[in-house]
This record gives C-alpha cells, sequence and structure tokens, in this order.
C-alpha cells in the first residue's frame, strides 16, 4: 500500500524486550512520491501518555481513526509498504502543519 505524507497507518511494530511485533498505529511522514519506491519513512503514534518525550505532538481522540487520545512519537522508522495492513485515516491539515513544523524543529531543519 502506497500512502500520503501524514496518513495513519497500521504497521508491525517490534519491541526490544521481545523478536515479536505487534501491530501499532504510525504516521506516514514521506511523500507519495517518495513513497513510490516500495518504502515509506513513518513516525510511531502510541497512547503511553505517562512516558512523555521531547517532540511528542499530542492528538486527541478521533483523529485520523485512532480510538483514543494518543502521541505522535519522534521515533523515525523507515518501512517497507507491503507490510503497512491498513491505513486508519489521514492528519487534519493544521495538525500535519505542525507535524512538519515538529520535524523541522527536532531535526535542525529550516
Amino acid at each position: 500500500m502506497t500512502c500520503e505524507a501524514w496518513s495513519v497507518v497500521v504497521v508491525p511494530f517490534p519491541f526490544t524486550e521481545s523478536p515479536e511485533g505487534k501491530f501499532r498505529p504510525a504516521v506516514v511522514l514521506s511523500t507519495q512520491k517518495f513513497n513510490r519506491c516500495g518504502m515509506s519513512i513513518m513516525a510511531m503514534v502510541t497512547s503511553a501518555l505517562h512516558a512523555r518525550m521531547p517532540g511528542d505532538l499530542e492528538l486527541k481522540p478521533g483523529t485520523a481513526g485512532l480510538p483514543k487520545e494518543s502521541l505522535i512519537r519522534m521515533k523515525l522508522f523507515t518501512l517497507d509498504n507491503r507490510l503497512i495492513k491498513t491505513k486508519l485515516g489521514d492528519l487534519p491539515p493544521a495538525v500535519g502543519r505542525l507535524l512538519g513544523h515538529q520535524l523541522q524543529t527536532v531535526l535542525r531543519m529550516g
């Protein structure tokens, strides 16, 4: 599946304490033009609100198909598009702009 930037998708997410993975939401960061190469750059989405990290971006329940309050976490990774299980929805444009700004800040771009 090839998605646009700011799509919220479900992907297998490995855990460091176990070789097994679970399906978790993630936000596609790269553009569809880039993603056509067969890979997408993503950021983790978590509902673990108690363990905040620098750069976390809050999402209200219902945003892009997420059932509860969540955080976009600046844990970035590249994943083969064939591993995308499903698309939950898209971030609203205002949230996408805020995420773009957050990425620039965290990565010292622009």
